[in-house]
């Protein structure tokens, strides 16, 4: 008699053993530079008023980010270092989740650790891991959040508790930067219609079928619509307590016409303003520092890694074609995600837009690459699966020293590395 496959070992292990990697390397010169620096000059401000009840400063933004960066500086020091443990922890554990949310997905060991690689060597997580700024918390609680969805999927038994806390972490995210916003609206959306096409005639009320048995399309609408907005709501509080601010729903929604008003407000012209097919193509990178710092010539240079960056184009079509022919929903949410997350970026009425903004559709367009590997590996053309990969860690240690503030030879060491003259 045949036996049964195996069913798929979990990397769990080995995903906990590259975040702590990846988390050893963001602390290596974390308190350089010693001075705030790029937008550290508004968040860190931001961070010390709310500690010392003072006020509520950088008032564009939802307030749960500064209120993270605060209590690295309560726990830590006001100090480099306590301004940016937060953000390096942030950042390592949004690395774990995103895979862990991946292997649920997919069931796919090679996959799931090729995942990991890329985005620990793809640039954009690295830098961001490493700054007193809002947006790796906004993707670590959307990975937290996207892990707990799969898991639900995977394991229905634990699906009523997993559901509940990814709607506690689609929450946080939204209130830690609102370029998730349109994100937020896919899990349920995914979820009405998985149940639609599964003909449930007592729609709301049946707990029958996919996604997740045992939870009717009445109680994911509790989870992943009303918990989101409370959770968000009451982030508030602390910074409503110190500026006196009512948070009745009239007074929230003023709150939020001035925070959209402050948004749109930013309309003078910046040198490393860019645009979503810059983006795209990888053409217009920040210079987050360049200037002499603990007696060295040091940058940071906000760059996605010149390989996976265009090598995850393709895999983003195959993704959708594998998606929609061959019915792979895992492939297919990749795309999905990816292009909400960019799609935003052509409509929103945000006139002043830099790279940084590719942060979210960056983890997609990596996942994507992943998944395309991995049915390399699967057919045997392992060279490509490998070495990919292999070629992404090699450009990343060659970009190291204006990634990590490490000290150049001189103020004219960067030419080495701009490969285009718009990276300059």
């Amino acid at each position: 008699m045949s036996q049964p496959n195996a069913p798929p070992r979990d990397p769990v292990i080995a995903c906990a053993l590259i975040a702590l990697a990846f988390l050893a390397l963001v602390l290596v010169r974390i308190g350089l530079p010693p001075a705030p620096y790029f937008d550290e000059v508004h968040y860190v401000p931001a961070a010390r008023a709310l500690l010392e009840g003072v006020g509520w400063l950088n008032r564009e933004h939802p307030p749960l980010g500064k209120e993270l960066i605060a209590l690295g500086i309560a726990l830590i020091g006001d100090s480099p270092t306590g301004w940016r443990t937060m953000p390096a922890l942030a950042g390592s554990l949004t690395l774990f989740a995103a895979m862990r949310a991946l292997w649920f997905a997919s069931q796919a060991r090679f996959a799931t650790l090729t995942y990991g690689t890329l985005l620990a060597s793809g640039g954009f997580l690295y830098v961001q891991a490493r700054i007193a700024m809002l947006d790796v918390f906004m993707a670590l609680f959307l990975a937290l959040a996207l892990w707990q969805l799969a898991a639900a999927m995977r394991q229905p038994e634990t699906g009523r508790w997993r559901m509940a806390l990814a709607g506690v972490m689609l929450g946080l995210s939204l209130a830690s930067k609102w370029n998730v916003a349109p994100l937020l609206a896919l899990p349920g959306l995914a979820f009405l219609v998985a149940r639609l096409t599964a003909g449930r005639r007592r729609l709301l009320l049946s707990e029958r079928g996919i996604p997740v048995p045992g939870v009717s399309l009445a109680e994911a609408a509790v989870w992943l619509g009303l918990i989101p907005l409370l959770v968000y709501w009451a982030t508030f509080l602390p910074v409503a307590a110190i500026g006196g601010q009512s948070l009745d729903p009239a007074s929230f929604l003023a709150l939020h016409r001035e925070i959209i008003a402050l948004q749109q407000s930013v309309t003078e012209a910046h040198p490393y303003q860019s645009s979503w097919p810059q983006w795209v193509l990888n053409i217009r990178p920040i210079w987050y520092l360049y200037e002499l710092v603990a007696g060295a010539q040091r940058g940071i240079l906000l760059l996605g890694n010149p390989l996976t960056m265009l090598a995850g184009l393709p895999a983003l079509a195959w993704c959708l074609w594998t998606g929609l022919a061959r019915r792979r929903w895992d492939a297919l949410g990749v795309a999905i995600f990816y292009a909400v997350s960019l799609g935003m970026w052509l409509v929103a009425p945000k006139p002043v837009q830099f790279y940084y903004h590719y942060f979210l559709p960056n983890l997609f367009l990596l996942a994507a690459l992943a998944l395309l590997l991995d049915g390399f590996w699967q057919r045997g053309t392992r060279w490509l699966a490998l070495g990919l990969p292999a070629a992404s860690l090699a450009l990343f240690a060659w970009f190291y020293p204006i990634l990590s503030g490490a000290p150049l030879a001189d103020e004219y060491a960067f030419e080495q590395w701009m490969w285009l003259d718009s990276w300059r």
